[in-house]
């Protein structure tokens, strides 16, 4: 496993399972932790294209129903932009779950999502690094 910053966060924690650094795709986004509160990222890269997005939409699905998630944390460290794909499987996920944090959002993400009038429907909050 990569020593990343993730294994330094300390993420609010319930009746769940640690799961640092376990990818659900080949791709960027990785599960930190599952149950009742589930909270997954992105490596601290840029979220990728639009190729990937409907497999972790699928992917983030299946873990919802898997692990009765009930708050789905996206911990956006590192991540300048989102793809609009992307915000689209937030909006989705949302519907799914009954709140969902982003964790670290830059500035250029809160200003999008204030733009697109989304900013309401997520909690964003800061973690320390």
């Amino acid at each position: 496993m990569s020593d990343s910053i993730h294994d330094e966060v300390d993420y609010p924690t319930g009746d769940s399972t640690l799961r640092t650094g376990l990818s659900i795709d080949p791709g960027v986004l990785k599960v930190y932790q599952t149950g009742a509160l589930t909270v997954v990222g992105f490596g601290g890269a840029d979220v990728p294209d639009e190729v990937c997005i409907a497999a972790y939409r699928d992917q983030l699905m299946k873990l919802i129903d898997e692990h009765q998630c009930q708050t789905l944390a996206f911990d956006l460290t590192g991540v300048k932009l989102i793809p609009s794909g992307m915000l689209g499987v937030l909006v989705t996920l949302r519907k799914r779950v009954g709140h969902l944090e982003l964790y670290n959002a830059s500035d250029d993400i809160r200003n999008v999502l204030q733009l697109t009038n989304l900013l309401s429907m997520f909690d964003l909050k800061e973690l320390p690094l």
